[in-house]
């Protein structure tokens, strides 16, 4: 008799423990399945664009056009991919040219502080643009003055 709960206490252990095991399992290698979340992104080494200067217009909100801003940047990209994203800085230049001029970058009470939170999501939207999605990680903004 005591043989028999013994046996059938091991079983249950051993199934909770294979069962918890294999819960764990999925949780880490395809959250996706069990929680609805996409899985988390996988660190990818990332190396920075040499600095690049960009002349913009600083614009108010009503469309007039108070001054102008030089501003210098690094992009960061996947590790392996600067000679090709250097190759297309002009493409890239020429993008972000093309939508300073509508988005209103000026700042502070006489508009002649830039506004780099809004320069930052130009350049981003540019890259996306030129480059495609997720080669550009990201946008440093090293330098801002006015021109």
């Amino acid at each position: 008799m005591i043989k028999r709960i013994g046996i059938g206490l091991v079983t249950v252990i051993a199934g909770l423990g294979v069962g918890a095991a294999g819960a764990w399992g999925v949780l880490h290698s395809a959250p996706q399945y069990l929680t609805g979340r996409p899985a988390k992104p996988r660190p990818v080494a990332t190396e920075f664009v040499p600095p690049v200067e960009v002349l913009a217009p600083l614009v108010l909100a009503d469309g007039r056009l108070t001054g102008y801003a030089k501003f210098e940047i690094q992009l960061e990209v996947v590790q392996g991919t600067t000679e090709e994203v250097g190759a297309k800085l002009p493409l890239l230049m020429n993008a972000v040219n093309l939508r300073t001029y509508r988005t209103p970058l000026a700042s502070g009470p006489d508009g002649l502080v830039p506004g780099l939170d809004g320069f930052r999501r130009v350049v981003m939207d540019a890259a996306t643009e030129v480059y495609g999605k997720d080669v550009v990680r990201s946008v440093a903004v090293t330098q801002a003055a006015p021109a």
